[in-house]
């Protein structure tokens, strides 16, 4: 009996180690591309964040012959003179956006985020440090880096920073989603996005716009970074695109 006992331990206690190792994976986000401008497609190695309610397309506007949306979303740890470049922008053609930020940024440049306020945009929990989330060990430590920022908001601000978090470089693993649900966070990705974040290395406006627009669908979460000067030089030609083919802009709170 003492054997059987000791063996059904044994398999208890391995089990809890594969779902341990299985929590703590790390995933990189991405979505499969489609033509025709149709949603793109979750890779059933990412079907996890269906268990956490992650957002990262708008499903309920999924055909190009009914009401059009799409969301611009911003990633900006810092300000190099196009993240006001393109809130200007925003604000002369009545678009919200919703940015992504960290502490440097709320900290270093006050009457950018107090303009983003101002104009009914969004200002959401990129993390304080853009650490790699999916290498946080315990709940705490993962609650205190998005603490962290919100606290830093309530100080320099005097409002409360929504409860809504893209993690850095759409890394994560599922410790990381589980943790987010628990203390009321709704983790946003994306379903579009292009290599525009290296400042050394931008791609041409026409090229730019063309990916953006070859890309385009209904629900679509784009993502964008803001210090791009490419994405500077076509944020207003884009917008003005999209309305004249029936898009209207949502902020991520319509999906929360």
């Amino acid at each position: 009996m003492k054997k059987i006992l000791k063996g059904f331990l044994l398999v208890f206690i391995a089990s809890l180690l594969v779902i341990s190792v299985q929590a703590s994976n790390e995933f990189s986000w991405y979505c499969k591309r489609t033509k025709d401008h149709s949603q793109p497609l979750l890779d059933s190695n990412l079907e996890v964040i269906d268990k956490y309610g992650v957002i990262w397309i708008d499903k309920s506007h999924s055909r190009m012959d009914e009401e059009k949306v799409v969301y611009l979303t911003f990633d900006a740890g810092y300000e190099n003179g196009n993240v006001e470049k393109i809130l200007d922008i925003l604000d002369s053609e009545n678009v919200r956006g919703s940015f992504f930020v960290l502490e440097n940024i709320l900290l270093k440049n006050h009457d950018l985020i107090s303009k983003m306020i101002d104009g009914g945009h969004m200002v959401l929990n990129h993390t304080a440090k853009h650490k790699n989330m999916a290498r946080i060990a315990s709940k705490e430590e993962f609650q205190s880096e998005l603490r962290a920022l919100e606290e830093i908001y309530e100080r320099e601000y005097g409002a409360t920073m929504p409860k809504i978090y893209r993690p850095p470089e759409g890394k994560f693993n599922e410790n990381n989603l589980k943790w987010a649900s628990e203390l009321g966070y709704k983790t946003v990705m994306w379903s579009f996005a292009y290599a525009d974040w290296d400042n050394g290395r931008q791609m041409s406006p026409e090229r730019a716009k063309e990916k953006i627009i070859s890309n385009l669908h209904n629900g679509e979460i784009m993502l964008l970074h803001p210090t791009s000067s490419t994405n500077a030089k076509i944020m207003r030609d884009l917008i003005k695109e999209l309305k004249e083919k029936g898009f209207r802009f949502g902020t991520i709170d319509e999906l929360c």
